[in-house]
Formats: structure tokens, C-alpha cells, sequence
């Protein structure tokens, strides 16, 4: 399988700075590209894809994305509710000017070698960055890349922060069946609610159930039905932050089929019990925007 290839023009020869502010940009398949992406979302939610990663995304969302790492963010927000985010596009040759393989600059290149696991930055020190990435939008040429570089290296300094993959996640540029994995998340933000059997995924993609299962796998370094209940459980969390549903209700409108299955899941992804994290969640109602911070 692999993911599309998505070129990114830029008049620069060093980096891109774009505001998206359309479902369409949001929703484009899983792809990859040589440059290295910086997003913050400003306002939108839905289910975040970095290599084998699945989670929960709401505003003030900031990621960062090594070189190829294949991502997409699939909004969930309602018709009418605004989508937008800003975007830095590092590219190639970023990396290879002299003046960037410095001393000074010493933190920065360890940051960028840090990003081929994707990495998600705590809400607190997003938002300390957020006037930042909005003088970016406007400012000249210059003072762009004095900002750039601001962020980078406080970025480079910042100890709040996760990795996304617990191993870098390498492209294979294959192009053959770029099209099946964005098949199979298709299929499961449909479905996830019915029961989904290994032949029925399998025959989406035209593959066998044997061939699928070892695809899968070996694509995403995670068995097909841990993708799926980790899916499920993404889900389930947005239910408990978003809505005062009973815990066996959640368990039932996420997919699952049985209550004490799903508090097993939910403890070896959450690494909690599902009123736990309801209840972390509630002590911070007061901020809404800390629902991120959960959400995960």
C-alpha cells in the first residue's frame, strides 16, 4: 500500500507558510511529502491519522511531522462550524544550508530528527505559541523567518510534549495500493458502529482475509482489530468529554458489543477506566479548550 504523494509549491526555496481554512483541505487522503510539516489547528475537531497513530483532535491541536510521514485529519466538526489551521511547510533544503547545521542551531536539527516519530505538543505551550503562528499569516518576507525561527527553537526547548509513534514510521514509496489504507479508514469512520469482520475489510480493498491481515500489519506495525478497537476507543473518549451518556451507552454507540471488553480496551489505550477520564476531564470544564488535553 501507500500513500499519495502530495507536492507542496512554494515560491521559497526554505519553507511555506499557508492558512487552510476549508473541509476539503482537511479532508485530503493520507499522504506524504519530503517536507517537514508544522500544523496548528485553530478551530476544528475530528480524528487525527499519523503513521500507525490514531486520536482525537480539537482546536489548538499542534503537531509535528518528520520528512514522509504519512498523516491526514478527518473533521468531524458540523456543517457551518469553521475548519481552518495554519500550516508550515519546511522544506528540503531547510535542512542543508549551512547556516542551519551550526551550533546555534544544534537544538533545532535535534527537534527535526525528533519529528520522524511525530510529535503533539501540550495545549498550554500551543497556545503560549499561538500569536506566533498568526504574525506568520502577515508578516514581510524578513520578519517571517525571525518568527519561524522563534518558534522553532522554543519548540526545540519545549519538554511538554508525546510522540506520536513509538518508532519512526518510514514511507515505502510504493505507489501500488496507495489507495487501500485511506479504503480502510473510509470504511471505519463509516462502520464502526456495526460489527466489522476481517473479510469484510478485506474484500474493499480486493485483497484475502490472509493477504489483508499480513498487509495491514506489516503497513501500520499494529494488527488490524488493535487499529479498529483503538478507533473504537478514540470514539468512546469524544462520548464521554462531549456528552453526559451513561458509561454502557458510550461502550454500545462506539462499537462495542460488550461492556467488560470495552473497559479493557479502554484501559490498555487510556491507561484509565472511562469515569476516571470523564472525571479528569470535568475538573478542567472551566477551560474549554483543555478538552484536547483528554482527548488523546
Amino acid at each position: 500500500m501507500k500513500p499519495h504523494f502530495k507536492p507542496i509549491p512554494s515560491a521559497s526555496n526554505l519553507f511555506k507558510v499557508e492558512l487552510q481554512e476549508s473541509n476539503k483541505e482537511f479532508d485530503y487522503p493520507w499522504h506524504y511529502h519530503p517536507e517537514l510539516e508544522i500544523t496548528y489547528i485553530l478551530s476544528n475537531q475530528g480524528v487525527r491519522y499519523v503513521g500507525n497513530s490514531t486520536e482525537n483532535f480539537y482546536s489548538d491541536d499542534l503537531v509535528l511531522l518528520g520528512a514522509n510521514l504519512p498523516h491526514t485529519w478527518h473533521s468531524t466538526a458540523e456543517a457551518g462550524q469553521s475548519s481552518t489551521a495554519i500550516v508550515i511547510y519546511l522544506k528540503e533544503g531547510f535542512l542543508e544550508k549551512t547556516w542551519m547545521q551550526s551550533i546555534e542551531f544544534t537544538a533545532i536539527c535535534n527537534l527535526f530528527a525528533a519529528m520522524n516519530k511525530g510529535i503533539v505538543v501540550d495545549t498550554a505551550k500551543a497556545r503560549q505559541l499561538k500569536p506566533k503562528f498568526l504574525q506568520l499569516l502577515e508578516a514581510p518576507p524578513f520578519d517571517k523567518m525571525v518568527l519561524l525561527l522563534q518558534i522553532l527553537q522554543e519548540l526545540a526547548s519545549n519538554t511538554a510534549y508525546r510522540f506520536l509513534c513509538e518508532q519512526e514510521f518510514n514511507c515505502a514509496l510504493n505507489h501500488t495500493d496507495k489507495a487501500r489504507i485511506n479504503t480502510v479508514y473510509d470504511y471505519i469512520q463509516d462502520h464502526y458502529q456495526q460489527q466489522i469482520s476481517l473479510a469484510d475489510i478485506a474484500s474493499k480493498v480486493n485483497m484475502s482475509e490472509e493477504y489483508f491481515s499480513r498487509f495491514f500489519s506489516r503497513t501500520m506495525k499494529k494488527p488490524f482489530f488493535e487499529f479498529l478497537n483503538e478507533y473504537k476507543i478514540n470514539r468512546a473518549c469524544k462520548l464521554l468529554l462531549e456528552t453526559d451518556m451513561q458509561i454502557s451507552e458510550v461502550c454500545y454507540a462506539s462499537g462495542f458489543e460488550s461492556v467488560s471488553f470495552f473497559y479493557r480496551q479502554f484501559k490498555k489505550f487510556k491507561k484509565c477506566q472511562p469515569r476516571t477520564f470523564r472525571q479528569n476531564y470535568q475538573k478542567v470544564a472551566e477551560l474549554p479548550s483543555e478538552k484536547y488535553a483528554y482527548a488523546q
